[in-house]
């Protein structure tokens, strides 16, 4: 099977966790490299959270890379409530057994695009700014790109303002960047991400897999549960794995309902800053430039996570 390269850009994290799990676990992915952003938790905190995953899942030749400290204009807002004070809380996680690359995020970027005899495929996970970055730095590069496959932004909701979701919030100006750049883009934001919902009955079955993965899995999923269950009560009681699904389209596209839609960036709104401006009505009658991504199959993307956690340590 000829598996698909991509590289991942990621901010463990509770679901960029579970998001590394199922992208490793599937051995559908040729991951070439995972590039750390600020945006759970600040770059050190993140950068250790992913070392501490892919030791876990066995992945430990993956090179890794250190990227941005904080947003390209802005100051970073580092998330202590829904995923910890380590961005990590609730698993014991082992010590890891890799260090990161000595390059950044954007030379580890640029030397896998430019090693590549094919194109790559780029999914970030947490705000854009190492991509934003790349993307201005090695433009010659971009041809590169097959595609972005990412979790942000929202067609009808936010969850940092009612119209802004937090990655795209934490850096607007790298999004507006990354939805400017021609490259087409897949996004996967609210709308979608709080229908892959994980119950305590997942979590329950995950923790009987019985290998160490299924038990940090189920363990992150029990602290995370915790903040849905206090403050967004209209999902029932489940978690919103956001981050996973930029994987899982990746794998079966086929699970999710998407709409071609012409998508900007808001970086000056007083009420809206990071608000993903989604024409999913096509008012404004311009080329679409993402396939917005607005519902999915949650039992098969369910059993996608189970099947690939099971494969790994």
């Amino acid at each position: 099977m000829n598996k698909l390269p991509v590289i991942i850009d990621c901010d463990p994290g509770l679901d960029d966790a579970v998001m590394l799990m199922l992208a490793h676990g599937s051995g559908q992915l040729d991951i070439r490299a995972v590039t750390i952003s600020a945006g759970n938790q600040t770059q050190e905190k993140t950068m250790l959270n992913a070392l501490k995953v892919l030791s876990l899942i066995g992945a430990t030749d993956i090179p890794v890379y250190h990227g941005a400290e904080n947003p390209l204009f802005r100051e970073l807002i580092a998330d202590g409530v829904v995923h910890g004070e380590s961005g990590l809380d609730g698993p014991s996680l082992p010590i890891p057994d890799m260090r990161p690359q000595p390059e950044n995020a954007i030379q580890g970027i640029a030397s896998v695009l430019a090693a590549s005899e094919t194109s790559v495929t780029i999914v970030p996970t947490g705000p854009l700014t190492n991509i934003a970055t790349f993307l201005l730095a090695y433009p010659h590069l971009k041809p590169k790109i097959a595609r972005i496959s990412l979790m942000g932004g929202g067609i009808f909701r936010g969850n940092m303002t009612p119209l802004a979701e937090f990655n795209i919030y934490t850096d607007p100006e790298a999004a507006a960047i990354v939805f400017k750049s021609g490259v087409p883009i897949t996004m996967c934001g609210l709308d979608v991400t709080h229908k892959a919902l994980v119950f305590q009955k997942d979590i329950e079955l995950l923790r009987a897999l019985g290998n160490q993965t299924g038990k940090v899995a189920a363990d992150l999923m029990d602290f995370f549960s915790i903040y849905y269950r206090e403050n967004r009560v209209e999902l029932n009681g489940g978690a919103a794995l956001h981050d996973p699904c930029a994987i899982a389209w990746l794998l079966n596209p086929g699970i999710f309902s998407t709409k071609s839609c012409y998508v900007d960036v808001e970086t000056k709104g007083e009420l809206t800053r990071g608000a993903t401006v989604v024409d999913f009505y096509n008012t404004l009658h311009r080329e679409p430039n993402v396939t917005v991504a607005y519902d999915l199959d949650r039992d098969a993307f369910i059993d996608m996570l189970f099947n690939a956690i099971k494969a790994l340590p």
